[in-house]
């Protein structure tokens, strides 16, 4: 399949080299899915006890509020691993992925000391109520938590993490291409940025613009490949 039009003008030169991605607020995607997080992020110090819940789908944006949120309050990151928090010193804390591994001593200490720290900030992918826990004292606490959640991903957001994905890399794509990828990728921010990485892939390696007919032959060759699996 040949591309319409890339015969026409020359192909645009792109540097190899990415961009670092940029954590403040104003690059920050807003739509009605990330509304709430955001206003209740901006409610700090005022959170109820002490403590935020963000909770949200891979990809949504926790990780870039919860930077812009850390910043702007001097917080202490915290690993899940780590069961000394003598470091925070009253500080505010972060800890990301509070549902992926972190003890429950951790936790109930995290908790414990929310309200007397500059606030805690906890990030998950699902709510505190489904965190596993041996410890009766530390469920009831977990479903007390202040949460506020990203939904999944909305034209709004995948269009603006598919600019985002480019602008990394330094590419322009032609116009069209998002409105064709909007209507056909998965709906989530892991495959929009998959489909960003195969479009650069396959551009560089047969000196090909990014355009509508190449993402059409990309996304047909992948629906092939898959149907041979059914």
């Amino acid at each position: 399949m040949t591309d319409s039009g890339s015969s026409s003008r020359p192909r645009q030169l792109r540097l190899k080299l990415k961009r670092p991605a940029s954590f403040a607020r104003a690059d920050f995607i807003r739509s009605p899915v990330n509304a709430q997080a955001i206003t209740a992020l901006d409610t700090w110090p005022e959170w109820p006890g002490g403590c935020l819940v963000l909770v949200g789908p891979e990809g949504g944006g926790k990780s870039h509020l919860a930077a812009e949120w850390a910043a702007r309050a001097k917080a202490v990151r915290l690993d899940p691993a780590q069961t000394d928090l003598s470091a925070a010193g009253g500080r505010a804390i972060l800890l990301e992925d509070a549902d992926r591994g972190t003890a429950d001593e951790t936790l109930f200490h995290l908790l414990n000391i929310a309200g007397s720290s500059g606030g805690v900030l906890l990030t998950a992918r699902t709510l505190p109520g489904q965190w596993p826990t041996a410890l009766p004292d530390l469920r009831s606490r977990l479903n007390a938590l202040f949460v506020a959640e990203i939904g999944p991903p909305d034209d709004i957001v995948l269009e603006g993490v598919l600019r985002k994905f480019f602008k990394e890399r330094n590419i322009r794509p032609a116009e069209d291409v998002y409105p064709y990828l909007l209507r056909r990728i998965e709906r989530s921010v892991p495959a929009a940025l998959e489909i960003v990485s195969r479009l650069d892939e396959v551009a560089d390696a047969e000196h090909r613009d990014i355009t509508r007919a190449l993402a059409r032959q990309i996304l047909e060759n992948e629906d092939e490949t898959l149907n041979l699996f059914d």
